[in-house]
């Protein structure tokens, strides 16, 4: 199975003089599923060529050729300050110069009789050279944003010092928190990088000669590394949502549940998981966030779900009149306005009432990770998409009984002109008026 992240038609440099070693390599891409262009070159002159004709999203190389080498090739590609991601695909190269071409800024190694971590590799060097991109234009759109708001405090200097000194202050504080995320996207990963190769060498090479207590040392450390991406990329996550453009559509809530459920297709099937749905009005939200949120409450309640008993989600949506929202004494805002009302409940293992606020604190774990997987930032990820959209969002568990999440988003004053409002009042005439069935939409 190809990963979700590699995206269409990738396009693949193979530096290789061997022709049935070319095709052997391709024919392994072709039976893996992965969807891509490739063009095979032997010479350093068709190389840099392809370089800058060709443009290759990844470099697969040769270690050595007869009248080139990887070594070579990967200097040019430093020297032109490309950031492709490249590597060797070689039977010959050896454990200490593969280690040495990794120290030197290789992305990582493969040997040409076993194919078997090939993809998996390219996917995972694909999606960093992903991420260090993202960093290099968030660090463009940084120097922007000061260049701009070093011209708005210079204004500010003029009319009140003190809000000069206090608008500094806020943006040391957003350089801090970018610095982070940048820290996060890459400084960080690139020594855990690093060390899931070499562990990923050592499980190639030396397992059959280590002692059992040996086998599980490095077993153990393999999983606390994979641990640590999951927790780096969920910090990603968490720190995007509050550096992201907010831009705000008309959503069917139920696409993109559909969505969501075909991503859980085998644990849907496994433990025979119940969905229903009711009442799902179309709603003005920021879509690829609410996207986010959709699957991380359907992915806890399959996670925490009871052994002997189907998981069943029951998911709904209202429209609640702003005096009736104001009798939950949930906010202490002025704002006059209905609410849209989304009701998210399941019949998992729950979990005590005294943890009814806490769950939403990042890093927050109320089972051990022995027993179920994850970094307890997925519920804080889903709160901080609530506020985004100017909500509230209740948790209301029981042991063993299950949880329901009520989030609460404030209607804007038009949304009675719109779309989504008509659509609603349509269905609730012509469900009055006895002409059609209630398809689910609440009256």
């Amino acid at each position: 199975m190809i990963p979700y992240h590699i995206k269409e038609d990738i396009k693949v440099l193979i530096l290789e003089d061997n022709t049935a070693d070319a095709d052997l390599l391709v024919r392994h891409l072709s039976k893996s599923g992965l969807s891509f262009v490739s063009k095979v070159v032997e010479s350093r002159k068709s190389f840099e060529d392809s370089l800058d004709n060709f443009i290759p999203d990844i470099i697969l190389s040769d270690y050595s050729l007869p009248s080139f080498d990887a070594v070579s090739a990967f200097k040019i590609i430093k020297n032109r300050n490309i950031t492709i991601p490249f590597i060797i695909i070689s039977g010959t190269i050896g454990e200490e110069n593969a280690v040495m071409l990794i120290k030197e800024g290789v992305t990582d190694y493969v040997s040409k009789n076993n194919f078997s971590s090939l993809i998996q590799k390219i996917s995972r060097a694909l999606k960093e050279a992903e991420d260090l991109i993202e960093k290099e234009n968030l660090v463009e759109k940084l120097k922007t944003q000061t260049a701009a708001l070093l011209l708005a405090n210079q204004e500010l200097e003029i009319q009140n010092a003190e809000k000069e000194i206090r608008a500094i202050e806020l943006l040391n504080a957003n350089k801090e928190l970018l610095a982070f995320n940048f820290i996060s996207s890459h400084d960080l990963q690139e020594p855990l990088r690093k060390i899931q190769v070499f562990i990923s060498i050592m499980m190639e090479k030396e397992m059959k000669n280590m002692t059992a207590d040996g086998k599980n040392n490095l077993q153990r450390i393999n999983v606390a590394a994979t641990r640590m991406r999951q927790l780096i990329e969920d910090l990603m996550d968490f720190s995007r949502l509050s550096t992201t453009d907010h831009h705000y559509e008309w959503s069917d809530l139920k696409d993109i549940i559909e969505d969501v459920k075909s991503e859980h297709t085998d644990i849907i099937k496994q433990k025979k998981a119940i969905f229903k749905l009711k009442g799902l009005i179309p709603v003005n939200i920021i879509a690829f966030q609410f996207r986010q949120l959709i699957y991380n409450l359907i992915s806890n309640s399959l996670k925490f779900s009871n052994l002997d008993i189907p998981p069943q989600i029951t998911i709904e949506s209202t429209i609640l009149k702003n005096e009736d929202f104001r009798l939950l004494n949930l906010s202490d805002s002025q704002q006059i306005c209905d609410y849209w009302n989304l009701s998210f409940q399941d019949n998992g293992i729950g979990f005590e009432a005294q943890h009814n606020q806490n769950i939403f604190v990042i890093f927050q774990r109320l089972h051990h990770t022995e027993d179920y997987s994850g970094t307890g930032i997925g519920l804080a990820i889903v709160k901080k998409i609530v506020e985004n959209h100017n909500g509230i969002i209740i948790a209301n568990g029981t042991l063993k009984k299950g949880v329901k999440f009520d989030i609460y988003i404030p209607m804007t004053k038009n949304f009675e002109k719109s779309s989504g409002y008509l659509q609603y009042q349509m269905h609730k005439k012509m469900i009055n008026k006895k002409s059609i069935p209630n398809f689910g939409i609440p009256i």
